[in-house]
């Protein structure tokens, strides 16, 4: 048996390792990247500056499967650290994540240098994984078939001292012809409502003001526990936690998007007016082929009923431009429904192929060259619109909440930028008075661009909020940390729509 002082130095010794994530996808994997950092520094970890570079002790990749190069991005990434780990011993190297959960022993037989893979059911394990290939120096390929614990029960490492991800779900029930995710992330799992409520209160006592409910098909929350107007009620009772400023959501999906949803928007009034609705096709035709469960004409119907219940509200999107069998006439049934619905945004993608998936093997796989035409018409159009539906924006008194690290011309401008209500992002003239992330500031707009808004005149109104007193006691524990412990300051910030490479979420709620 070893004694408690032989165990000390080993303590001593974790304690000063360092370790980076590098996270792929969408925001369920945003999410789990947090869990994954607090996994580590509850395991005495510390967090690597974020010019490491590879530099760390423990670098783990989160990886993402939808995308069709996500398998040679990762190795290209794998290759980059090889020599660095050869030059470092002791250094540990691990891949989590859908592409883990997919290709398992593949990724260890391509690059023999990782020592861990594990998959996105048992995310819990890492630190125990990174130990037993330390102690036994063979790598370590543990892939759970069935979620082993709820995410939400592990340590979490947030990015943002002021707003947070909130899971409600995990998995999958839907059988969409292009996705893999319900295969790699597993059917639907609904948490309690008891079990999320107290997590949100838990994080406004902490200052958090703003929350995002994240699930893979958000508005499908309740099929596991049997209540199809859980999510109504979920919403409005968030509505009810003092100190609970803006609520979000993401992604929903139009079939289970139903009015009592819409109300409970409407009604509820710390719930923000931004809705992410994924169409994928506009075309009839190929939205039965992706086997999605709507046609145009009902989702026209849920956009035309948002926008009477809720008419500021910004609504954007996720396409897929190029599915197999799209035709020119399907093609322009996109474009009618992107006129139609006048999205503030739109993340699209060009369809790739993904293995494992129906569409894969489906005939009539359109021409790349076709595909980018297609593709090139779609962005232009959708820039166009929301450079006017921006331009409406124009004159409007907003209130902003303060981020950090959204406006990478912040510093040079002077500026400093902050989300709407309707989440759209807005560079402001920087106030003389001190300013913190989280808290909440009174602008006039006064000139768009499509992808962003300025308000350039001086700031009306500073509300100094606990959110901000929570950013700036976490910044201030942070720089006290003792020197020479490798600690990088996080990126604090409203959790964000990915840029429209990456689209908002798996290209496929």
């Amino acid at each position: 048996m070893t004694s408690s002082s032989d165990r000390s130095p080993a303590v001593d010794v974790l304690s000063s390792k360092t370790y980076e994530i590098r996270t792929y996808g969408c925001q369920m994997n945003v999410h789990d990247s947090e869990r994954l950092a607090g996994l580590l520094e509850d395991a005495g970890y510390v967090r690597a500056p974020e010019s490491a570079d590879g530099d760390a002790d423990v670098v783990v990749f989160n990886t993402c499967a939808v995308r069709e190069n996500a398998d040679n991005r990762l190795y290209g990434n794998l290759g980059h650290l090889a020599p660095k780990k050869a030059a470092r011993p002791g250094m540990q190297i691990a891949v989590g994540g859908c592409l883990a959960q997919k290709d398992r022993d593949t990724i260890v037989k391509r690059a023999p240098w990782v020592d861990v893979v594990f998959g996105t059911h048992n995310i819990g394990k890492l630190p125990v994984l990174l130990e037993r290939a330390r102690v036994q120096e063979e790598a370590q390929v543990e892939i759970a078939e069935s979620l082993e614990a709820f995410p939400s029960t592990l340590p979490t490492r947030r990015e943002s001292a002021y707003a947070a991800w909130v899971s409600i779900s995990v998995g999958c029930n839907n059988t969409c012809t292009f996705c893999i995710v319900p295969a790699l992330r597993g059917k639907e799992k609904d948490r309690r409502p008891g079990d999320i409520l107290a997590e949100v209160e838990a994080l406004v006592a902490e200052g958090v003001s703003e929350i995002t409910l994240l699930g893979q098909n958000v508005n499908a929350y309740g099929s596991d526990i049997g209540d199809r107007e859980a999510f109504s009620k979920l919403l409005r009772a968030c509505g009810t936690i003092e100190g609970l400023e803006r609520v979000r959501f993401t992604s929903p999906h139009p079939r289970d998007f139903t009015d009592d949803v819409i109300a409970a928007m409407a009604e509820t009034p710390n719930a923000m007016p931004q809705l992410h609705m994924p169409l994928q096709s506009g075309s009839d035709t190929v939205l039965k082929a992706m086997r999605r469960s709507y046609r145009q004409e009902r989702y026209l119907g849920i956009i035309e009923k948002v926008r009477a219940a809720i008419p500021d509200a910004a609504i954007t999107t996720d396409i897929i431009v190029g599915f197999p069998g799209e035709t020119e006439e399907d093609f322009e049934q996109t474009l009618h429904v992107v006129r139609e619905a006048r999205f503030a945004q739109a993340f699209t993608f060009q369809y790739s192929k993904r293995p494992g998936t129906p569409a894969a093997d489906m005939e009539d796989q359109i021409p790349k060259k076709v595909v980018q035409a297609r593709y090139e018409r779609l962005v232009a159009l959708q820039e166009e619109i929301s450079w006017e539906e921006n331009r409406k924006q124009v004159g409007r008194t907003l209130e902003l909440m303060v981020a950090e690290g959204e406006g990478r011309k912040d510093g040079a401008t002077h500026r400093l930028s902050g989300r709407a209500p309707d989440n759209r992002l807005v560079h402001f003239t920087k106030p003389d008075e001190d300013v913190r992330p989280g808290d909440v500031v009174t602008v006039e707009i006064t000139y768009a661009a499509p992808h962003h808004l300025l308000a350039e005149g001086p700031v009306r109104a500073v509300r100094r909020t606990r959110a901000g007193d929570a950013w700036e006691k976490r910044n201030a524990a942070e720089a006290a940390k003792p020197a020479g412990v490798m600690l990088g300051l996080p990126k604090i910030g409203v959790p964000e729509p990915l840029p429209a490479a990456a689209g908002s979420g798996c290209g496929c709620d």
